[in-house]
């Protein structure tokens, strides 16, 4: 599923990003560009990391 559709970045590439150190949603920008131009995918980008947070805490 695409999370960003302006520059077609899709979950799996998100996840790839965590797994590589990303750990806040300007590192996932500045890795694929997703959240650059209009930053709707923003919140979607935020969730995922906190998603991955909980899972590697728990």
């Amino acid at each position: 599923m695409y999370v960003c559709v302006c520059r077609a970045v899709t979950e799996n590439d998100v996840h790839d990003c965590i797994a590589a150190g990303a750990r806040s949603a300007r590192q996932v920008r500045d890795t694929t560009g997703a959240g650059g131009d209009c930053a709707t995918c923003v919140r979607k980008i935020c969730a995922i990391l906190k998603r991955s947070e909980e899972l590697t805490t728990a």
